[in-house]
């Protein structure tokens, strides 16, 4: 990705009341993106300041995938080694998995799973990785990358309006459909070795053809790095209260937003909170390749990728431990998968715990837009 510009002029404190758009002009902020390659985009309808945008590509300079091929498992072996990454998407009884080597370039695949219209989205620079319903109103709608971020993050637009979308939060920010919000569905980073294992009969977004791209490398070698400082496209102060490349996983329930770093969960492998009213498990699964470290992303280091259940089962809440790496509840000394929230062996074995949505992501990214949410010591 090819970035340009400087940095955003001027402050926000949070998502306005959508006049902020054109207040920004008329006071005579700057606007950093070019305005003439968007002549349907609505941007007297915003709802944040069209000053905290930053252009640092053309529009469409990176291809969103439209028309995404499938393979099955054998083929796709052939170029994903046991412990790379795969955002993992399951509508009812189907699945899929979109390997991160691919969305690095693409960012953005539309999609159809389980008879429902699906956005797989990628922001390399937030490493920010979520899974939307399309549909708006009744209306399915279809995903492009604008070359706009704003704090860092990626803009959307859709095809049918132009409206921009902010990636992280699945809110439209500007356009006619300002103020719109995406559907979140749950999903699952997880190693390839883990996704076979869970899902053996499940397909695989394979490289889309006639593209002159190095699938297997990535373009964000050394971005991983905490030393290395994230692109700071972004128009309001940092929250320090973790550094800023931090990896955390997100949770949401409850209306409230629970941050758990990894590096507290590295120190236990698991964690049990609380999320407003309900008892949360957070875990890690720790053998989960980066595509932000080494240039050959079959030999970067693993950062591992967390998963977050609800610990209710039944009328009973159970607490965990770790001995000897496993996972075991408390109350019946059952074993549990980290990353599936299922019994393995003891007395509840085949019983699920209910999956959470959580979202992974650098910390100076999520608290830009959840700059409320709390952290889990």
């Amino acid at each position: 990705m090819a970035l340009a510009g400087g940095v955003v002029v001027g402050a926000a404190t949070g998502e306005s009341d959508g006049r902020d758009g054109a207040r920004a002009e008329s006071r005579g902020l700057e606007i950093h993106f070019d305005r003439s390659e968007w002549p349907r985009t609505d941007f007297a309808r915003g709802r944040v300041p069209l000053s905290e945008f930053e252009g640092v590509g053309r529009r469409d300079g990176i291809d969103a995938i439209r028309r995404p091929r499938l393979v099955d498992q054998r083929r796709a072996e052939r170029s994903l080694g046991p412990s790379e990454p795969v955002l993992v998407a399951s509508v009812g009884r189907s699945a899929r998995a979109y390997p991160l080597q691919i969305l690095v370039w693409h960012e953005i695949v539309n999609d159809r799973l389980g008879g429902r219209p699906i956005a797989v989205t990628y922001c390399p620079l937030c490493n920010s990785s979520l899974i939307f319903e399309r549909r708006v109103g009744g209306r399915t709608l279809e995903f492009e990358v604008s070359g706009v971020l704003r704090h860092s993050d990626l803009i959307m637009y859709d095809r049918q309006t132009e409206s921009w979308w902010q990636q992280l939060t699945g809110r439209a920010v500007v356009g006619r459909l300002a103020g719109a919000r995406l559907r979140a569905l749950n999903s699952q980073v997880m190693g390839w070795r883990n996704f076979r294992a869970r899902f053996p009969g499940a397909r695989v977004l394979a490289p889309p053809r006639f593209y002159d791209r190095s699938y297997g490398r990535t373009p964000y070698a050394g971005y991983e790095d905490a030393g290395e400082r994230p692109f700071w496209f972004y128009a309001r102060p940092v929250d320090r209260r973790l550094p800023p490349k931090e990896r955390v996983a997100a949770v949401f329930a409850d209306r409230q937003v629970v941050v758990v770093p990894f590096s507290r969960l590295r120190r236990g492998g698991a964690l049990s909170i609380r999320v407003g009213s309900i008892p949360v498990l957070v875990t890690l699964e720790r053998r989960v390749l980066s595509v932000l470290d080494r240039a050959d992303i079959g030999s970067s280091r693993p950062v591992g990728t967390a998963a977050a259940f609800d610990r209710r089962l039944g009328h009973r809440t159970l607490s965990f431990s770790r001995a000897a790496g496993d996972l075991i509840d408390d109350q019946t000394g059952s074993r549990w998968d980290a990353l599936s929230g299922r019994a393995i062996a003891g007395p509840l074995r085949g019983r699920r715990l209910r999956p959470l949505r959580h979202d992974e992501q650098f910390w100076f990214a999520l608290a830009a837009f959840y700059p409320r949410a709390r952290i889990a010591r």
